[in-house]
């Protein structure tokens, strides 16, 4: 078992459980969105995790859908290897018809770093992932697009827009709003309202494998696998970005 398999395992079952979603989106509609939540959650969660005990018995996995005992699992802290998987990352945006903005991530960490990695975009019909990740675009001349939360957009970060000219770009799931910068539909994504490890380990490996800028808010180094899972902000940029950026949050901060 190589990297290259990882990387591959990782698009593969991404890319099958955003298949399985986009068919469980038909199957069930969207009269009920608490219903199709709730299914798409469980039904990713179970897929996922079944596979990765098939295909790699030996790795620990820490999911967005796990119990609790099992997210706090102590021997996560002493595995070589752990498998990180959000099973439906923005479950508001996969119940809402029409909506392409959420996604499907799995990601693996190995002894300290994130190795390997996938963001499933089921609705866009694409797979970003580690083993070929995309070519960064350079950033455009006019004002730098931020990618936001839809819902809790932090009050810094409308701040920082206005002192460096930027806009504000609501985007549905963590994994839609990263890989929009990968793909040149913004040029930033700023959080700080709370997050956990599974809601960027994916992104974030496919974002560090493409030479992005990726770290705390404080420019301080995203560490995964950790006891508590929480990690509760984030900025991922293109590269000749990130000195600005990280110079703004710093003052609207203070």
């Amino acid at each position: 078992m190589g990297i290259e398999d990882d990387h591959k395992l990782a698009r593969d079952l991404a890319t099958e459980a955003g298949d399985k979603l986009l068919a469980l989106r038909k199957e069930v509609g969207f009269d009920d969105p608490t219903a199709l939540r709730k299914a798409g959650d469980r039904s990713s969660h179970v897929f996922l995790v079944e596979s990765l005990r098939r295909l790699r018995p030996e790795d620990l996995i820490l999911s967005e859908e796990a119990t609790r005992e099992e997210r706090f699992d102590a021997r996560r802290q002493s595995a070589d290897r752990v498998w990180i998987v959000d099973p439906l990352d923005g479950t508001r945006e996969f119940a809402e018809e029409g909506r392409a903005d959420w996604a499907v991530h799995v990601a693996l960490w190995q002894r300290g770093e994130l190795v390997a990695g996938a963001v499933a975009l089921p609705a866009q019909g694409r797979t970003l992932f580690t083993g070929n990740p995309p070519t960064l675009p350079t950033a455009p001349e006019g004002p730098v697009r931020i990618a936001v939360s839809r819902t809790r957009p932090p009050e810094f970060v409308q701040r920082l827009a206005q002192e460096i000219g930027g806009v504000l770009v609501p985007i549905g799931s963590a994994g839609a709003k990263i890989c929009a910068v990968l793909t040149g539909e913004v040029e930033a994504y700023v959080h700080a309202g709370g997050q956990y490890e599974w809601d960027s380990a994916a992104p974030v490996a496919v974002a560090q494998a493409a030479g992005a800028h990726a770290s705390r808010v404080d420019g301080s180094v995203l560490a995964y696998n950790q006891v508590d899972p929480s990690l509760p902000d984030i900025l991922v940029s293109l590269p000749e970005l990130a000195p600005t950026l990280l110079a703004g949050i710093r003052d609207r901060r203070q």
